[in-house]
C-alpha cells in the first residue's frame, strides 16, 4: 500500500471545497471535516474494481466509530455528469456515510498532493488538519491502526 504524508499541513477546519451530493444539493467539505472527530475521506469511482470489492470496509468503520471518534465521507471522482453511476454505486454498496461528487482535481485539493487514483483515503484530524493519505485498499482494521498511529505523540 502506497502512502504519502505531508506533515504539518494545516487546513483550518477542513478544506473549503464546495461539491454536490447525488441529489444536486451543494455541500462544503468542511461541513464534515474538522468537526471534532477523525474523518476518513474515501475517494472512489463507480468503475473502480478495487473500490467495488473493498469499500464495504468503510461502512463497517463508519458504523463502529461515527458515534464515538471518527466518521467517513465518500468522494466520488466520477464527476457530476455521471451522478447516476455514482448513485448506483452508493446503493449497490449500501454506503451508510455521506457521499459527495467531484473529480480528480477535487480529490487533489483535499491534501494538496497529486491525485493518483482510486481508491484513495485521506485522513483528517478532529480539528481538520490533513494528516496522511493511503492509495489503494484500506480495511477497517488498517484505518483504525492509521488513526492510532497518528494519535501517538511524536518523539523528538
Amino acid at each position: 500500500m502506497a502512502s504519502l504524508m505531508v506533515p504539518g499541513l494545516v487546513l483550518a477546519a477542513g478544506p473549503d471545497i464546495k461539491l454536490q451530493d447525488v441529489e444536486g444539493r451543494e455541500h462544503n467539505v468542511n461541513e464534515y471535516i474538522g468537526q471534532g472527530k477523525w474523518t476518513v475521506v474515501a475517494a472512489w469511482s463507480a468503475d473502480c474494481p478495487i473500490c467495488r470489492r473493498d469499500i464495504h470496509h468503510m461502512t463497517f468503520f463508519h458504523d463502529e466509530h461515527r458515534k464515538k471518534n471518527a466518521t467517513v465521507l465518500g468522494l466520488s471522482v466520477d464527476g457530476f455528469g455521471d451522478r447516476a453511476k455514482a448513485r448506483g454505486f452508493i446503493e449497490d454498496q449500501s454506503l451508510n456515510f455521506p457521499n459527495l461528487i467531484g473529480g480528480p482535481k477535487d480529490a487533489s485539493r483535499l491534501s494538496g498532493a497529486m491525485f493518483i487514483g482510486t481508491p484513495t483515503y485521506y485522513f483528517f484530524s478532529p480539528d481538520g488538519r490533513f494528516m496522511t493519505q493511503r492509495i489503494g485498499p484500506v480495511t477497517q482494521q488498517q484505518a483504525e491502526q492509521i488513526i492510532r498511529d497518528l494519535e501517538k505523540p511524536k518523539k523528538l
